[in-house]
């Protein structure tokens, strides 16, 4: 499988395949476990995968040598590294590479990446009742998402954070519609609550937030974009992977 390789200060350009529009994927590894995170992993033909290294003497090694990566891709920077490294590749041919982490093979650190001919090129898939479940950055791990898919193109989506002054949580979220591979909340925020016995649900008030939108461009990864109305929270967007999927329900 051919592969082009960008890693901080290195790029090599095999071939041409047209990655701008392209789903980037993220691999984590490290960090008090000596693992990938996810370790099976599908993707689309374009589609980059991003390896992040959170501590630890750890490489990727291509079982079939198309790749090498630690702290760059050479020779020298394939070898297993303890840096907060990462090394970001682009598929640009169907099929199945298994890779693993030279030190830590004989330990399980193994995993293997699909790539399907499906959504080459990047774009977004319908929104189906698959999508259910909870949804996270894993590089901002302490905030997310839970999002369910309800019947007549609606879904439910809660985002539980933090306020911008990071002086309390903060949670936001409503009921809104789907429209093929795109959803759209009108968030509310729920404030005036009190922990019990002194809560009174008459305190409770939802003022508007703002809007939140979603696309995905496979079974588990998208993103959210908003744009809020109150102070301090500004407009942008965050990339979600699934963190969780309920029982019985499967994503095409």
């Amino acid at each position: 499988m051919r592969c082009c390789l960008r890693a901080i200060g290195f790029l090599c350009l095999v071939s041409a395949a047209p990655i701008a529009s392209a789903a980037d994927h993220e691999v984590l590894l490290g960090g008090g476990g000596d693992s990938f995170r996810p370790r099976d992993l599908t993707i689309n033909v374009g589609d980059t995968v991003t390896f992040r290294n959170l501590g630890g003497q750890h490489n990727v090694h291509a079982l079939d040598n198309s790749f090498r990566c630690a702290n760059g891709c050479d020779a020298a920077g394939g070898e297993p590294n303890g840096s907060h490294w990462q090394d970001t590749i682009a598929f640009d041919q169907a099929g199945t590479i298994a890779y693993q982490c030279d030190p830590h093979a004989s330990m399980g650190m193994r995993g293997t990446i699909t790539v399907q001919e499906g959504n080459a090129g990047g774009g977004n898939v319908p929104i189906t009742a698959g999508f259910t479940g909870a949804w996270f950055d894993p590089l901002q791990s302490g905030h997310g998402l839970f999002i369910e898919v309800l019947p007549d193109n609606r879904i439910l989506a809660w985002w539980f954070t933090f306020n911008p002054d990071g002086t309390q949580q903060a949670w936001f979220g409503n009921v809104g519609t789907i429209d093929g591979d795109t959803a759209t909340v009108d968030a509310v925020q729920t404030v005036g609550g009190r922990w019990i016995p002194n809560f009174d649900p008459t305190e409770i008030t939802q003022p508007p937030w703002g809007r939140l939108t979603f696309t995905f461009t496979d079974c588990d990864h998208g993103r959210v974009d908003f744009t809020s109305s109150v102070g301090g929270y500004g407009e942008g967007h965050m990339d979600l992977t699934r963190l969780t999927q309920p029982a019985g329900l499967s994503c095409p």
